[in-house]
């Protein structure tokens, strides 16, 4: 379970070093055979098969959908008067573990693919393997930072071999589908803004070759990135998109037209909103600027893409994180986005105004727009079942130094670290990183809380003699942009030491709740980290927001689905439940609270909740335990 010994990375580094050739002849007959792509570029704007075409798309990912709600999403997308919509291909839930490959049911991404074609839509498809989105990692599956030495986004060979056998599983399932072939995928992103991140061009132009391997020929390859990064991030030989956001319109496209005169513009993201983190204010944007910016581009000619047309849900513990001049930035689950259909897929009013701008300019006739059925509320919850999350530990890692979350196979959850410590007095309890969040326990009682949003890396304990130490760590989501995805394990990094003496012989418990305890649950009072069981009616199933302004920090399950996290600390006060995940009659709520408490309750309202943030509500109990 520890780090790659000298032999094993000699061994991967092998394995890397002479697949690649096998991984790419295997795919040299299916790129020779690829039929030439129906989107072209032209003086002043994309032609498809040789005829003016304009390209007025909208981003949704099925990943943030339920599977029921899909052909609902796309349908009101075409009746907002788009033409296509672009998606991102989420690497790590397609490849939980290596080489362990999922496209079905919610993952089955091609037949999203064919039902925005049935819908009458065309697809821009953007695999990656890394896309950012506020995804955690960027869509990288975290098992590959088990090895310490991998090097993301870049031409190391062990990163080239994983990212080659990821691109080449996900052409089987998407060349069939485009347009050369009958389908609607019409263009196909190389990379991800990667002018943002660095300015190797041999490895972009090792991503355009891996998507050419892939099968993606028969479509118009292109990059996207900000005006500013243009030169690091694009090829010469490849079509440039440019993305910006809301009032920044006419300043990146005149420095587009600079860098690129002969070409017409596409706007390959128009971020019509924002997304909110943990701690900071909910973000609403300027919808009537919007609006003026999107009317003037439609007006001149220029292909759009507004990310987003729906930004859906984060479902579970896929929301990214963000390190900008605040530091750690974690990422709630509602991906709302301030877009034009909210989180539950309803229009919002900038939807209907949008949609007749671009139908004007565009003179077509839009579809209707599809009902939204009306959000449902559910009476109050009460919370009264619970068991301690101390009763229901799995069996321990041994190990004399802490390990991360990959260093043991898991990558999402919470990982709890248990040893004994001893001293005399008061001193620091240090660590060197913690990725993310961690509340400290001695023999079973809080002494403290520690926050890497807050820069937190250390906590004065008085100890007295011997006693237990508990470190239960959650990751709150790893950083999706910049650099330092590279070094995004979570968990303790490193040493934990106490009075600058390093801390060993740990007891490791991974905790991924894959799935929540289902029994042992009883009728008391239950505090420190908790689990809830709850049974509740819905005589008519339908969305609702589940409110979670009673509990403190933690995750919910609502029929075996995890819906995604709370924290008191805000913007967000409610998590959405679709309505296709209910059952007429008795469904099964299950909480995870690292507070727990008495006469907790939640209900489901009809509309989501975002309040001012507030500090933490959390205080230690005991921070001078007795020998």
């Amino acid at each position: 379970m520890k780090n790659f010994s000298p032999a094993k990375k000699y061994f991967h580094k092998f394995l890397a070093i002479t697949l690649l050739p096998l991984l790419s002849g295997a795919v040299r007959g299916q790129v020779a055979t690829a039929s030439a792509a129906p989107l072209t570029v032209g003086t002043s704007g994309f032609l498809l098969k040789d005829k003016p075409f304009r390209i007025v798309s909208g981003e949704l990912e099925y990943a943030r959908i339920p599977r029921p709600y899909w052909r609902d999403r796309l349908r009101k997308a075409h009746a907002m008067g788009l033409n296509a919509i672009t998606i991102y291909v989420f690497w790590n839930i397609h490849e939980p573990t290596p080489e362990v490959y999922d496209f079905s049911g919610q993952n089955d991404v091609a037949e999203f693919v064919r039902e925005a074609q049935q819908e009458g839509l065309y697809v821009i498809l953007r695999p990656g393997p890394y896309v950012c989105a506020e995804w955690d990692l960027g869509g990288y599956p975290a098992w590959l930072l088990k090895d310490h030495e991998m090097k993301l986004r870049s031409l190391q060979p062990e990163f080239k071999a994983a990212a080659t056998r990821w691109m080449l599983r996900l052409g089987q399932e998407l060349t069939p589908l485009q347009a050369s072939r009958g389908g609607p995928i019409l263009a196909v992103q190389v990379e991800n803004e990667y002018g943002s991140f660095g300015d190797d061009h041999e490895y972009m132009k090792w991503v355009h070759e891996l998507v050419l391997q892939a099968g993606f020929g028969g479509s118009l390859l292109y990059t996207g990135d900000g005006a500013d990064v243009l030169k690091q991030g694009t090829l010469p030989s490849v079509f440039a998109g440019i993305d910006f956001g809301t009032g920044d319109a006419a300043r990146s496209i005149k420095l587009y037209k600079a860098f690129r005169p002969q070409t017409p513009v596409y706007v390959a993201e128009y971020w019509d909103g924002w997304f909110d983190h943990w701690g900071e204010k909910h973000q609403l944007t300027d919808a009537a600027k919007q609006e003026t910016e999107i009317r003037s581009m439609l007006e001149q000619g220029d292909s759009i893409s507004l990310y987003m047309v729906h930004g859906g849900t984060s479902f579970g513990w896929m929301n990214g994180a963000n390190n900008d001049h605040d530091g750690y930035q974690p990422d709630v689950s509602s991906y709302d986005y301030d877009a034009p259909l909210d989180e539950s897929g309803r229009p919002r009013p900038k939807y209907f105004r949008l949609r007749n701008i671009i139908n004007e300019i565009t003179n077509q006739t839009p579809i209707p727009v599809p009902d939204s059925p009306p959000l449902i509320t559910v009476p109050a919850i009460h919370l009264d079942e619970a068991q301690s999350l101390w009763n229901t530990l799995p069996k321990a890692i041994e190990s004399e130094a802490p390990l991360s979350m990959e260093d043991v196979d898991q990558s999402y959850g919470y990982i709890l670290y248990r040893t004994k410590i001893n001293g005399l007095g008061t001193g620091q309890l240090t660590f060197n990183e913690l990725h993310s969040y961690a509340r400290i326990y001695v023999d079973g009682k809080l002494a403290g809380v520690l926050d890497r949003r807050l820069g937190q890396k250390s906590l004065p304990l008085q100890i007295t003699g011997t006693h237990r130490l508990d470190i239960l760590v959650e990751n709150s989501g790893r950083i999706n942009f910049k650099p330092i995805i590279r070094t995004e394990r979570a968990g303790a990094l490193g040493q934990i030491s106490f009075k600058g003496a390093a801390l060993n012989h740990w007891s490791i418990y991974p905790l991924p709740f894959a799935p929540p305890p289902e029994k042992g649950y009883k009728k008391n009072v239950c505090t420190g980290p908790c689990f809830y069981h709850a049974e509740f009616s819905t005589p008519n199933p339908g969305d609702t927001f589940l409110n979670t302004e009673q509990l403190v920090k933690g995750v919910v399950w609502v029929n075996g689905h995890l819906l995604g996290r709370f924290w008191d600390i805000g913007p967000a006060g409610a998590l959405y439940v679709p309505g296709v995940w209910l059952h007429q009659g008795k469904n099964e709520l299950t909480v995870f609270d690292l507070n727990g408490g008495r006469n907790l309750q939640i209900e489901g309202q009809d509309h989501a909740t975002y309040f001012e943030p507030k500090p933490e509500s959390v205080t230690p109990v005991n921070t001078a335990p007795k020998p």
